[in-house]
């Protein structure tokens, strides 16, 4: 397990939170039928860490990612913060979906400031505001609306929206999968910035073999639904990293054969 995001110029301090997640399970009521997503689940997250979640589609890290939110409870288990309990949403745990589901009336600041706003606190973090977007490269953009900007532009809005409350956890369900190829690149990159920089635990669910090699210092296979943990290994390389590094070919050979998709490499 890597604790500490490994750089050509050292580890990082870390701001984030410590995750626990030990022996879940969970399902879905269905017409009447039952539908296990999760089965037995257990791992520890060391803060600072950055996870990314590998499995097949429809298996349920979604649903884990969730369940860390505090959006719904487990079934069966227990799910902790700093040994903390998770028991609903909160700001130390902040998400960061797919799609920006940015707000069309509104411009990019005031899109990011909605979390100081809905907490009461926006008249003292107006400077926070800003820095937040200068942070993503958008501060030449603060006065535009979703409409103006491109596809990468409105996921470092959704970032920027997240990072402003200052999360110990940052939960990314596929944040980069809707955009295209070239600026999926450029967004990876600049995620591993953001996360070197803050410091915070970073929580990835993605289906992208590549991604999650380039991005974590870990990754967790899941099985076929209901999920359990299939395997679980450190990414002990250094930052930056490069794509065409032997030692990620052998890491990604050795993850597709684990999700049953070698045959052809």
């Amino acid at each position: 397990m890597v604790a500490a995001a490994l750089r050509e110029d050292g580890p990082v301090a870390h701001a984030g939170a410590s995750l626990g997640i030990a022996d879940v399970s969970h399902a879905f009521d269905l017409d009447g039928a039952v539908l296990p997503v999760l089965n037995h689940v257990s791992l520890d997250v060391a803060p600072g860490e950055f996870v990314a979640l590998l499995g097949p589609s429809g298996c349920g890290k979604s649903t884990l990612l969730r369940l860390v939110a505090g959006l719904e409870p487990p079934r069966r288990g227990a799910l902790r913060e700093n040994g903390q309990p998770i028991k609903g949403p909160h700001p130390s745990r902040v998400v960061v979906f797919q799609d920006p589901t940015l707000l069309p009336w509104r411009t990019v600041w005031d899109n990011v400031a909605l979390g100081p706003q809905a907490q009461g606190t926006l008249k003292s973090q107006r400077q926070r505001v800003d820095e937040t977007l200068e942070l993503v490269g958008l501060s030449q953009f603060a006065k535009a609306y979703p409409h103006q900007l491109s596809g990468g532009m409105a996921q470092r809005v959704a970032l920027a929206r997240a990072l402003v409350n200052d999360p110990s956890i940052l939960i990314l369900d596929e944040p980069l999968g809707k955009l295209d190829s070239l600026t999926r690149l450029t967004m990876q990159s600049e995620l591993v910035a953001l996360w070197q920089r803050k410091g915070f635990t970073a929580i990835l669910v993605t289906h992208d073999v590549e991604e999650a090699l380039f991005l974590a210092t870990r990754v967790v296979i899941f099985s076929d639904r209901p999920a359990s943990v299939k395997a679980d290994f450190a990414v002990d390389l250094p930052y930056p990293r490069h794509r065409g590094d032997p030692r990620l070919s052998g890491l990604r050979h050795e993850s597709l054969r684990l999700l049953g998709l070698d045959a052809s490499w």
